[in-house]
């Protein structure tokens, strides 16, 4: 396409709107934040924010009674109405393992990254070596991108296709 005068400031002018666009967003999801950071930080332990595979803004955040351990994520685009949009659900099996019991919430949006990398951080902040995990026959219609998910966490995957069922293990 050859670039005349017009076409030129037809381009300038859409991506000025554009950026217009993004620093809008930002600025409402920062508001967001503020205003989710001040309801969560009331009942559960902020661990941080972050940003999802999508540029959005996420807030994580735990509950940890020393039995079992929740790390949650809440996005910024929209109101904290008192629950998570992500979370991944572990227990204490002893001093050196934390057992994942369950991850709910949407896939491919970064947020299981996000919340394994800080159940990781909890962890270690706490010495504890192992974390485990089961694959369940239940899991079995998404099996291949568990597998996925946990070999790029550095997860050791054991998977019984026969019985449908599957171990992983994370050693610090």
């Amino acid at each position: 396409m050859l670039l005349t005068v017009s076409n030129r400031e037809s381009l300038d002018n859409k991506n000025k709107e554009e950026l217009k666009e993004e620093i809008e967003d930002l600025e409402f999801q920062l508001f967001r934040m503020q205003e989710n950071m001040k309801k969560i930080s009331k009942h559960w332990e902020v661990m941080g924010i972050d940003q999802s595979k999508e540029d959005k803004w996420v807030i994580i955040y735990a509950q940890d009674d020393g039995n079992q351990c929740k790390i949650m994520l809440n996005e910024c685009d929209s109101s904290f109405q008192g629950t998570w949009d992500f979370s991944i659900h572990a227990i204490y099996k002893d001093d050196e393992t934390l057992h994942i019991g369950d991850i709910k919430g949407p896939a491919n949006k970064g947020y299981g990254s996000i919340c394994m990398e800080f159940l990781k951080e909890k962890a270690r902040e706490q010495n504890i070596p192992f974390i485990t995990g089961d694959i369940a026959k239940r899991d079995w219609d998404h099996v291949d991108r568990l597998e996925h998910f946990y070999s790029k966490h550095h997860f050791r995957v054991e998977i019984d296709y026969e019985e449908c069922t599957g171990e992983i293990v994370w050693y610090e």
